[in-house]
This record gives C-alpha cells, structure tokens and sequence, in this order.
C-alpha cells in the first residue's frame, strides 16, 4: 500500500464530504483559533462532520504545514523494516500479500507499532505483525464473525476480537478477505 497515494485518496474523500478545498479547511482550523491537536480534532469532527480517522488525518497534516507538529521520525515503510527485520524478514511476502488485499478496500490510516502495524478507519479495524518467526498474525475487530479453526475469537477486553495466523502469502485467500473486508467496514 503506498501511504502517500492512500493519504491523497483520503484528503480527495475528506473535500467531497465537506465540499471544501484543502486550503479552505485549513483556513477553517486556522479561524477557529484553537493550537492544540485534539481541540482541532474535535472541532473538525464537530464542525466539519468529520470522522475521527479524517479528522486526526486533517489535523495532522494542517499543524505539519503550519510548522506547529514535525513529521514523524518513522514512515510506515521504515516501520516494516524495523519489525521484520533478522530472522522475521521471511515474513515480508506475507506482510505485504496482506497489505495488497487490504489496500483494496479503500482509504486507511497506518499507525506503526513496535511489533506491528494498526490500520484504522474511524476506529481500529486490523493489527498485522509477526506472531513468530514463522507466522504473520492479523488481529480483526468485527463482531459478527464467526469463529473457527482459522478464525480465533479472542477474550473480550482485548485490542482485537479475532486472529488468524499465516504461514504463507497462498493463505491470503478469499476467506480472509471476506473477514478483512467486514472489519474494515465495521470500522466505519
């Protein structure tokens, strides 16, 4: 999944919502008068009808423009290197065979974790990082799947509802997309 193509198809979805240009929102979180991220956040949710996802993206990249937040230090590629990287880096084809099916589904954002990966629409929908060093575990959040030898269901309370283990790329099959597909709907 290339970040910076999906971050464009983001900002494209978030003018349509609001029938507003990039400058024209930016102008708006200027006028509102408000510094602090998470007040710009809510705002934008508020005032924009934006959701969470769209509304941290817009923000983030707002204070970025004005100078008031650096770039992270870490992209999402540099990320998956760190994480698969030694003995994990066998794992990479399967990572990125899930990515490609994930990225098909639409607009996301990544948050790069120490050990993983999680994507995000309005709330979590995935977790996809090495279990082993010979497994890639996704961590799903939908709560009408039904749990099998494949599919485990996890205790509630946890990050995510459901995992699959993967031992290699064949095994991103159409099963797996379909339970992709329902938690990156469920996640708004």
């Amino acid at each position: 999944m290339d970040i910076d193509k999906a971050i464009e198809t983001q900002l494209t979805n978030i003018e349509k919502k609001t029938g507003k240009t990039l400058d024209q929102l930016y102008a708006w979180l200027k006028k509102s008068g408000l510094a602090k991220h998470g007040e710009l956040r809510d705002a934008a949710k508020s005032g924009l009808g934006l959701g969470h996802g769209d509304a941290n993206t817009l923000v983030t990249l707002f204070r970025r423009s004005t100078g008031a937040a650096e770039a992270p230090a870490a992209t999402a590629d540099a990320a998956v290197d760190q994480i698969y990287a030694g003995p994990k880096a066998a794992l990479l084809p399967i990572h990125h065979q899930v990515m490609k099916e994930i990225g098909k589904l639409g607009p996301f954002e990544i948050a790069p974790k120490k050990a993983y990966l999680s994507l995000r629409r309005k709330k979590q929908f995935a977790m996809v990082g090495p279990a082993t060093k010979t497994q890639v575990e996704i961590g799903l959040n939908a709560k009408e799947l039904k749990a099998g030898d494949r599919l485990i269901a996890q205790k509630p309370g946890g990050m995510c509802q459901y995992k699959v283990r993967l031992g290699s790329p064949s095994e991103v099959d159409a099963e797996l997309a379909g339970w992709i597909a329902a938690a990156y709907d469920s996640a708004g």
